[in-house]
C-alpha cells in the first residue's frame, strides 16, 4: 500500500468509525488535510470560533478545544454549514477587525472540515462546493494591527508576570516566559514545544534550538537574563523533584497550590500568563504575539539592521521582514515639530489621559 493510500485509508477510517455515533474526529482527520501542528491549532481555533458564533456553543480552549475537535456532534455541525452562514460570519470577522491573512485561515479551516465531512457522505457535494465558492470581504492585507509595547511596558508586563504569582514555583516559571517572549520573540507555539535538550552550547555560547513553523529550526542566542531565569526554574524543578531530563518540555503546568505537572504548558496557558501580566501591569490587552512585534520593532527603532531583525524572527527572507515592520504604527511626528517650531510645546502638567 502506497504511503498515499495508507493516508486516504486512515482519513477514511477516521470519519466511518467515529461518524457512527454521531461525532466527528476532526483530531485525527485533520493530517491528511494538513500536517503543520501550527495549522492543526490554528484550525481548531476557527472552527471552535464558528461555532460559538454560528451555533451557540461556548468556547473553548487548551484540552477542552482538543476534546470538542475529537468529538464534533454532527447535529450541530450540519444545522451550522452552508454558504450563506460562512458568509455572514466573514462578516462578522471582518467586523471585529480581522485582517486578510486571519480572514483566509479562518474561512479555510471552515471549508477543510466541510470538505471531509462531504467525504463522509454527511453533507452534500453541493453545500461542500457552494462554501468552498465563499469569498472573504474586503480586508487589510496581512495581520491585523496589533500592539506595540515600549521597553518600559515590556519590562513592567515582565515584573507583572511574577508579581501575578501565588507561589514562588509559578514567579520561578513566569520569570522564564515572559523573559523569552520579551526578548526572543518567540511564538507562543515555539514557547510550549521547547524542551531541555533544545538548549547547547555552541561556540562558547548557550543556543536554543527553535522548532517553527513548518517543520523550520532555528538557532537563536539565549541572553543572559534568559540563562539566569532558565537555571532558578532548573533549580526549582529539581527542589520538586522534578528533575528535568532531555526530552521533557521546558515549560510546565503547575496545579493548585504550585505543585509542578510533568506535562507542558499550551500555547493557550502562555496566552494566559500574558495577558495577566498585562492586565497587572495596568496595560490594555496583550497577546503573545504583541511582545514579538514589540521586540522586532524595539530593535527597529535602536537601529539594530533589518538582516539580524529577520534572522531572529526567523523569516524566510528580508522581505517578508520589510513588510512585517511596516505593519508596526510609525511614528508620524511632523505635527509635534510644527507645534515645537510655532512655540506652543510647553512643559506644563496635562490632565487629559486616555
Amino acid at each position: 500500500m502506497t504511503r498515499q493510500n495508507l493516508i486516504l485509508s486512515i482519513q477514511n477510517n477516521a470519519l466511518s468509525a467515529n461518524l457512527e455515533g454521531g461525532v466527528f474526529d476532526f483530531v485525527l482527520a485533520l493530517p491528511g488535510q494538513a500536517s503543520s501542528p501550527h495549522t492543526h491549532r490554528a484550525y481548531f481555533r476557527w472552527v471552535d470560533q464558528y461555532l460559538v458564533d454560528v451555533a451557540g456553543l461556548t468556547p473553548t480552549r487548551g484540552a477542552q478545544r482538543i476534546a470538542r475537535m475529537r468529538r464534533l456532534p454532527v447535529v450541530t455541525l450540519l444545522s451550522s454549514l452552508s454558504a450563506p452562514q460562512l458568509r455572514a460570519w466573514m462578516g462578522i470577522l471582518s467586523g471585529r477587525a480581522h485582517g486578510k491573512q486571519g480572514l483566509n485561515q479562518a474561512r479555510a479551516a471552515v471549508i477543510t472540515l466541510t470538505s471531509l465531512l462531504a467525504e463522509s457522505g454527511w453533507i452534500d457535494d453541493n453545500t461542500s462546493a457552494a462554501m468552498s465558492r465563499v469569498r472573504i470581504p474586503r480586508a487589510e492585507d496581512g495581520q491585523r494591527p496589533g500592539k506595540w509595547l515600549s521597553i518600559q511596558e515590556l519590562r513592567d508586563l515582565m515584573i507583572a508576570s511574577r508579581a501575578i504569582a501565588t507561589s514562588e514555583n509559578q514567579a520561578a516559571r513566569n520569570a522564564v516566559v515572559t523573559t523569552m517572549l520579551c526578548t526572543m520573540a518567540l511564538r507562543r507555539e515555539e514557547l510550549s514545544v521547547a524542551r531541555w535538550d533544545d538548549l547547547s552550547m555552541q561556540n562558547e555560547r548557550i543556543v536554543l534550538r527553535v522548532h517553527g513553523k513548518g517543520r523550520k529550526t532555528a538557532t537563536i542566542d539565549v541572553p543572559r537574563a534568559v540563562v539566569t531565569a532558565l537555571s532558578s526554574w532548573r533549580r526549582t524543578l529539581t527542589n520538586a523533584g522534578q528533575l528535568p531530563s532531555t526530552a521533557t518540555p521546558i515549560m510546565r503546568r503547575l496545579w493548585k497550590g504550585g505543585r509542578i505537572s510533568r506535562f507542558g504548558l499550551t500555547a493557550d496557558g502562555i496566552w494566559l500568563i500574558v495577558g495577566d501580566a498585562a492586565l497587572q501591569a495596568g496595560l490594555p490587552h496583550v497577546a503573545p504575539h504583541d511582545l514579538r512585534r514589540s521586540v522586532a520593532g524595539a530593535l527597529q527603532e535602536t537601529g539594530v539592521p533589518i538582516e539580524k531583525i529577520s534572522r531572529l524572527l526567523r523569516h524566510s527572507n528580508v522581505a517578508i521582514t520589510e513588510r512585517y515592520l511596516s505593519k508596526l504604527p510609525q511614528r508620524n511626528e511632523g505635527a509635534v515639530l510644527m507645534s515645537e517650531a510655532l512655540g506652543l510645546e510647553v512643559e506644563e502638567d496635562d490632565p487629559f489621559t486616555l
